[in-house]
């Protein structure tokens, strides 16, 4: 003979059986709220997170070869003045020798 009565397994069944329905329901809950979340999140038209990273990343490498792009037309720059700088004092030069001595 069992110690406990067949009131308190039926009992018990019914607990368990419930227990399994409200595990059930919040799973069914959890998962509408996670539709209606990723819903209003599409609808606020956001950007992932590797998304940004990637556009960050290109920024980055843009804004380093502006500057190197902006070293290296400043170099261009000075080496065209300088040689400018040169031709001009060549034509000068050439201006103040007289006809006589080019021939």
């Amino acid at each position: 003979m069992s110690d406990r009565p067949k009131f308190f397994d039926d009992l018990a069944g019914v607990a368990g059986g419930a227990i399994s329905a409200l595990a059930g329901i919040r799973e069914e809950v959890e998962a509408m709220i996670r539709a209606r979340i990723d819903e209003a999140l599409r609808r606020l038209d956001l950007v992932r997170r590797e998304d940004l990273d990637a556009v960050q990343e290109m920024a980055s490498n843009a804004r380093a070869g502006e500057v190197a792009a902006a070293a290296r037309l400043a170099a261009m720059e000075a080496r065209l003045a300088e040689t400018e700088h040169r031709l001009a004092a060549l034509e000068a030069a050439a201006a103040e020798t007289p006809a006589e001595d080019k021939a």
